[in-house]
């Protein structure tokens, strides 16, 4: 799949501190790319790389397969955390002036802007001033002035603070359909839910580097560990029994609504699901056997905290692994 945008080996050091250390990624034209991490992690450093707010002390960022320009920054649109509003200027007049100063005519900018308005239903903002509204009403203006001008990139920090439930779920849907009509997004969150509905592809950074990239799904699996949810009929024990003759660990769990019998099995990296099944089925009556697929929160936790041992080896674990089996 084509890449819209790449970097490679990307460092940045502030008075003595190393926001980025050789941090490479490669977007996909036409999906929705998370970049996640702790606070301080570099993301935020990296997206104004990308917007060239502030410039690499080495690396190279590459938009449609060319070094990225100055120029290129019109065909980006950038809704940074730290709102910029002015709160004085009513809302539609705000918004019709960012438009012009986007390349739009009059006419376009008009037309386009209230296409959004209505779209979020804040015409009735028109005449109000930036300091009348909430955050998350100011922030809604602002994603329409980001997205207005048709960038074919888009990158959201945090997009989704301030919002209410029913607003944020109205963002979502409104990035997916941008996403559907061709435009690129990244978006940085600490949103796991959000990145669960949203996202196509993650990386994640943790102490200035690149620790973990990939397709969502590739990546659910790659931390699935060889778990599995089990639904059977017989006796427990006899399960018990033939899981540890295999070498896996199960662990029996509640019966489903239909009286049978639930555990969760972690089998060994030798034994395959195939012929874990036969020999299984040849004790117990087997009805059910799925992979347990981690969550993307269990994952951030867990890659951040390895991440973190390996960085500083005396620091204690925040990652269970035995909770999060009995957590699925």
């Amino acid at each position: 799949m084509e890449n819209i945008l790449t970097t490679e080996n990307i460092s940045k050091t502030f008075v003595g501190h190393q926001a980025l250390d050789n941090v490479s990624i490669e977007v996909p034209r036409g999906q929705v790319y998370g970049l996640l991490g702790p606070n301080g992690a570099g993301k935020t450093t990296l997206i104004r790389i990308i917007n060239h707010i502030t410039a690499p002390d080495s690396g190279t960022v590459y938009f449609n397969g060319k070094q990225l320009t100055a120029s290129d920054v019109s065909n980006i649109g950038y809704l940074p955390e730290e709102r910029g509003l002015y709160k004085k200027m009513k809302v539609g007049e705000q918004a019709l002036f960012f438009a012009r100063l986007k390349g739009l005519d009059k006419r376009e900018a008009n037309a386009r802007v209230r296409e959004w308005f209505e779209r979020l239903d804040i015409m009735d903002w028109w005449n109000k001033k930036i300091e009348e509204l909430s955050k998350g009403m100011a922030q809604k203006v602002q994603f329409v002035i980001t997205v207005l001008h048709k960038p074919e990139l888009l990158i959201f920090d945090e997009p989704f603070s301030g919002f209410d439930p029913i607003n944020a779920e109205v963002l979502k849907r409104e990035i997916l359909r941008l996403r559907d009509e061709g435009s690129t997004v990244i978006f940085s969150t600490h949103n796991m839910a959000s990145v669960e509905e949203l996202c196509d592809n993650i990386t994640l950074i943790n102490h200035s580097r690149n620790i973990l990239s990939g397709p969502v799904a590739d990546i659910r699996k790659r931390y699935s560990d060889g778990r599995y949810k089990v639904i059977f009929n017989g006796d427990p024990a006899q399960l018990l029994e033939t899981s540890d003759r295999l070498g896996a660990n199960a662990v029996i769990q509640n019966d489903d609504m239909l009286g049978n019998h639930q555990a969760t099995l972690q089998l060994p990296d030798d034994v395959q699901r195939r012929d874990a099944i036969d020999i299984l089925n040849k004790n117990v009556e087997l009805y059910g056997f799925e992979p347990i697929i981690s969550s993307i929160n269990d994952i951030f936790l867990r890659a951040v905290n390895e991440n973190d041992m390996v960085s500083s080896p005396t620091q204690p674990p925040m990652y269970n692994p035995a909770k999060n089996q009995a957590n699925g």
